[in-house]
């Protein structure tokens, strides 16, 4: 496929596809964003879920032509993603930051991507263009976890810039947080659903305005991403090690105490316990999950 047959694929889908940007307080990011939006995809459904701003987020979109969704008060950025996905009438949703981080520029590569089979596109941002250090050592931790559970490479799990088919998304609405962990969930259950997933690189703007993610409220949230991802996908895959260290654990001290006083602590028996209970835990997790995506299997 040559370049000018993606230009035309892109262009004859632009009236099937559905913009969403879930908006707090962002009327800055909104006034740029909008009309760029609008001359690159002018066929498109745009949508902003003003998510309970108290700026002038809402007028900005009157006079700009989107179609506004409001919440009268600030629910979360995943709640106005599932917000926007259920009023959507195109069959391809793009979901991207009102902030200016993500550029507009990038949707048709995306889309181009979609065309070739995949069901959600993703746009991986470049490691030197992500907000701070520490968001990037975090990211890349959650990469290379979530990469280990679905034995793929997995280049951004937290993206909130993605292209995804309408049909394939609303499967998983039920399953998604109404924080910011939203991606994380609905990659990983693409995924386990067997839907075809690829990654696009992206350059990450600066961002309009202030950030509304607070160190330690959402870095601890973001420490459950890592219990999200294992139980989403595969829970028996992240307890299973988990209770065979204690296992070893147990069974080196129970040699430790047997050698040395020959005798079978209470220690022994608590980590011996704590191994089996883990595991068990894993495995009720494994069989909850199966019936999550049960339905999923059914339709597929």
């Amino acid at each position: 496929m040559n370049q000018s047959d993606v230009k035309v694929g892109v262009q004859m889908r632009t009236n099937t596809v559905s913009i969403i940007l879930p908006a707090k307080n962002e009327a800055d990011g909104l006034r740029r964003l909008l009309p760029e939006i609008r001359r690159l995809l002018p066929a498109s459904e745009l949508i902003v879920v003003n998510d309970g701003s108290t700026d002038d987020t809402g007028q900005i979109c009157k006079e700009l032509g989107a179609k506004i969704l409001t919440h009268p008060y600030s629910v979360g950025n995943g709640a106005a993603v599932k917000t926007g996905a259920r009023a959507a009438g195109g069959e391809i949703l793009v979901f991207m930051d009102a902030d200016g981080q993500h550029n507009p520029g990038d949707i048709p590569r995306l889309l181009a991507q979609l065309g070739e089979g995949y069901d959600m596109v993703i746009g991986a941002r470049r490691d030197a263009t992500h907000a701070s250090v520490g968001r990037w050592w975090a990211n890349t931790f959650y990469n290379r976890l979530a990469s280990w559970m679905v034995g793929r490479r997995i280049e951004d799990l937290t993206s909130g810039f993605r292209v995804v088919r309408t049909s394939k998304f609303r499967e998983f609405l039920y399953l998604l947080p109404n924080g910011f962990s939203y991606p994380t969930t609905v990659t990983m259950a693409f995924f386990r659903a067997g839907y075809p997933v690829t990654y696009v690189p992206i350059d990450a703007l600066q961002r309009q305005g202030k950030s509304h993610i607070r160190p330690l409220r959402d870095g601890m949230r973001f420490l459950l991403i890592i219990f999200r991802i294992g139980t989403l996908y595969s829970p028996l895959k992240l307890f299973v090690p988990i209770s065979l260290a204690f296992f070893g654990t147990a069974l080196l001290y129970y040699l430790y105490t047997y050698l040395s006083s020959g005798r079978f602590t209470t220690m022994s028996a608590m980590l011996f316990s704590t191994s089996v209970l883990i595991f068990l835990i894993g495995l009720v997790s494994e069989q909850i999950t199966n019936l999550l995506y049960s339905h999923t299997n059914r339709e597929g």
